[in-house]
């Protein structure tokens, strides 16, 4: 359009140039809220799909009453868990999916509802072929005291694993620890039930010299928690209430089966001889999980 005839239109006093006006300055005025609310969420990856599944379901249940629509988008760069909680205190996150300690405790804002309701803390392991008949004759002391264990040391359960005296290795990272294992560094990778499933898929085909042990287990008191910002009560609001109404109405259940059924039946089908020890890292004032949902002990 000319110069010239923008002039005219805003200097237009026809009735219908008034009306166009008024329409455009309602849209402008339109609230945020009433356009998608971008939640930004970190770690991101097919073991976490379950987590972000439940956070969408649960903002699904408060977007009822509220009628304020949330969009979920992924953190893809890769980063360590202090730098994750680094972003989430500035706002370039808003929501983290991690274990409760008491660094993180005091330096972001958590939902106190466990989310993975145990199954993280049960840990089975990944080693070498050529190891398994050696690690199978053992019994659960002889494992904790001649097997090295590795782990990231940035993992809220290294410290657990080094305090009830197993022998760890340290390093940083998620991929180069299945390549380390394979290459003779550590023994044995300890793994969450709910994470081997998709890690046989994709990792085990990449190191044809790994396998699943079938003899020992770890498990330890292990919640997971939504955590935001300090600054962020009113999402941290929401996102309790909605776990709280899908708990009540049995969908937050019938995620987590499904999303889990493959690892409750690993669980059933293995003869895991299982050592449960303490975790020296939850803080007080966190609830103990509830893992009748996937795990009937006898």
């Amino acid at each position: 359009m000319p110069s010239s005839s923008i002039s005219s239109f805003f200097s237009c006093r026809q009735p219908w140039c008034n009306r166009l006006l008024a329409l455009i300055c309602l849209l402008a005025a339109i609230p945020a809220q009433a356009a998608d609310n971008v939640i930004r969420y970190y770690p991101s990856g097919s073991i976490y799909t379950y987590r972000w599944a439940l956070l969408k379901l649960a903002l699904d249940h408060v977007e009822k009453l509220d009628h304020r629509h949330y969009a979920l988008v992924p953190l893809n760069d890769k980063v360590t868990q202090w730098r994750a909680e680094q972003l989430l205190s500035s706002g370039k996150v808003d929501v983290v999916a991690f274990a409760p300690n008491a660094q993180r405790e005091n330096l972001l804002q958590p939902v106190r509802l466990d989310i993975l309701k145990g199954i993280i803390g049960y840990r089975v392991f990944f080693v070498r072929k050529e190891d398994v008949a050696r690690i199978a004759a053992m019994n659960a002391q002889q494992f904790r005291s001649s097997v090295r264990l590795g782990l990231n040391s940035q993992w809220a359960d290294y410290p657990i694993m080094k305090n009830n005296g197993y022998e760890m290795l340290a390093s940083i990272g998620y991929d180069s620890l299945f390549e380390m294992l394979a290459a003779g560094r550590f023994d044995a990778f300890p793994r969450g039930l709910n994470e081997v499933g998709s890690e046989m898929k994709e990792q085990l085909p990449r190191y044809p010299g790994l396998t699943l042990e079938k003899t020992k287990a770890i498990y330890y008191p292990f919640p997971v928690y939504f955590w935001v910002s300090k600054q962020n009560t009113e999402l941290a609001g929401r996102v309790l209430q909605g776990l709280k109404l899908a708990e009540r109405d049995g969908s937050f259940k019938a995620l987590f089966l499904r999303h889990h059924a493959e690892a409750i039946q690993l669980l059933a089908a293995n003869g895991w001889h299982t050592t449960q020890i303490a975790n020296t890292e939850l803080p007080p004032g966190n609830v103990k999980p509830d893992t009748s949902w996937w795990w009937k002990r006898r």
